[in-house]
């Protein structure tokens, strides 16, 4: 018997929508944003190759000018949260009933959005790095199930995640936080494809793959 309403659920695709409306909620805020960047404070609007998504969540921008795009960057945020946090969810089911692997995957990944909702009231290092940290263990464990279960497109897709993230980390400690900014936006959306892309494998696959009934 499924845990979820019924076999392919609609539910279980929250996640995927949710991540659409925050892509949505996000492009709207960068319109939003005044202006100004680490390269240049009297830019005019949110430059795409300058400045980076948590300049849209603070109350001033660059140049100064009170942030227009920080409600709607939180809002967003928050909607990144709950939806991930379905995600992680939904895909600790990928494991079995009491696994290792289900448990690791459902409380590393919820606290890991939890975790990076803080960004609003901490310091900006220690939240992403503690964010981070749980997001990768939850990541990693569940490319490997998706390996497990013969969907090595999915799991490589996720190996490409990890190594991305270990490659903004090195820039963001490095001498080239140039690059950072574009490098952060592709690491972005290749990360939102593969949750998107699993979120639509968990719900094809819901009830033939998934091993949703208690073990004896």
């Amino acid at each position: 018997m499924s845990l979820l309403p019924e076999k392919n659920s609609r539910w279980i695709l929250l996640p995927a929508w949710g991540i659409c409306l925050y892509v949505l909620l996000y492009i709207i805020a960068t319109y939003l944003y005044p202006g100004g960047s680490d390269i240049n404070k009297t830019a005019a609007g949110f430059s795409w190759q300058h400045n980076y998504w948590c300049e849209l969540m603070a109350s001033h921008a660059q140049n100064g000018q009170i942030n227009a795009a920080r409600p709607v960057a939180i809002t967003a945020l928050f909607i990144l949260g709950i939806s991930l946090s379905l995600f992680w969810y939904f895909a600790s089911l990928l494991f079995r009933t009491r696994s290792a692997g289900r448990i690791l995957v459902r409380y590393a990944g919820i606290l890991s959005m939890i975790t990076m909702v803080l960004l609003l009231f901490a310091e900006h290092d220690p939240v992403i790095n503690t964010a981070g940290a749980l997001g990768m263990t939850a990541l990693i464990i569940v490319s490997v199930g998706l390996y497990k279960k013969r969907n090595y497109t999915l799991a490589a897709m996720g190996i490409l995640c990890i190594l991305l993230s270990a490659l903004n980390n090195y820039i963001y400690h490095s001498s080239w936080l140039y690059y950072l900014p574009v490098i952060q936006k592709i690491s972005f959306a290749v990360f939102l494809l593969w949750f998107i892309r699993v979120n639509f494998y968990l719900y094809r696959f819901e009830q033939d793959l998934l091993p949703l009934t208690p073990e004896p």
